[in-house]
């Protein structure tokens, strides 16, 4: 598919409505991504109303696509239906666990890409935000997520109005190991970064950040360990309030 190897994320879009049919049968076919024994263990929220739109901002960081994006899918990791439905059949589950959460947002996110490739296939624009897993617990409060769904990815959807240049990636060289994992060499890691390092964007981060490398743009500013370790113990406590 061209539509995978010239993807680029879309931030702007048009204020054209995704006709829910094209939607609907886009959501659909994406449903047939594999899944954990064929339970199919997610759930999809699509938010179209512009307030609902303008509370989930700031779960996202107030990003402006979130309200200007015709629509807004958050992709859940949802076993509630199915331990619902083992209960109506006299089947006790025992999917409270992490492992069943592991697999319910490996469903999810498997269905996600499917959505997106799709999507894009179309003619859509869409963004991934990564923000979903950050701030989970004002997400489920606004979508009145039950026990045993949560939230996992968050895209947004619409026609674009945008051509942003597209984003670098690591060669396949640096990706792709035969048979075992190959570690990486000091020369390796030179090797599969140089061009990344090189992109004037970048050097420009390091620039107006007064950073010595771009690795520390990541650490020190980006993804710093005081957040990631704040964030993962409260997506922990969250998991443990949704029943998981």
């Amino acid at each position: 598919m061209e539509c995978i190897k010239n993807r680029r994320t879309i931030r702007k879009y048009k204020q054209q409505e995704v006709p829910a049919s094209l939607l609907n049968g886009l959501l659909e076919e994406a449903f047939r991504a594999s899944t954990m024994g064929n339970m199919q263990l997610y759930s999809v929220v699509v938010t179209r109303d512009e307030e609902m739109k303008k509370k989930l901002a700031p779960a996202h960081f107030n990003q402006p696509m979130v309200v200007e994006a015709p629509v807004v899918l958050t992709f859940c990791a949802d076993f509630n239906r199915f331990s619902k439905w083992c209960r109506c059949r006299h089947a006790e589950p025992g999917y409270d666990n992490f492992l069943s959460f592991m697999n319910a947002a490996t469903d999810a996110l498997l269905v996600t890409q499917n959505f997106c490739t799709l999507a894009e296939e179309k003619g859509l624009g869409i963004c991934f935000l990564g923000t979903t897993i950050y701030n989970p617990d004002p997400i489920i409060e606004l979508l009145r997520l039950p026990e045993l769904v949560i939230p996992v990815a968050t895209i947004t959807v619409g026609y674009p109005d945008e051509s942003p240049i597209q984003p670098d990636r690591l060669p396949i060289e640096g990706l792709l190991h035969e048979e075992t994992y190959c570690d990486y060499t000091p020369e390796d890691i030179d090797r599969i970064y140089a061009y990344k390092e090189s992109l004037p964007e970048n050097q420009h981060f390091i620039e107006i950040n007064a950073k010595e490398t771009l690795a520390q743009i990541f650490t020190d500013i980006r993804y710093k360990k005081t957040d990631n370790e704040y964030m993962s113990e409260s997506l922990m406590r969250t998991l443990e309030r949704q029943g998981f």
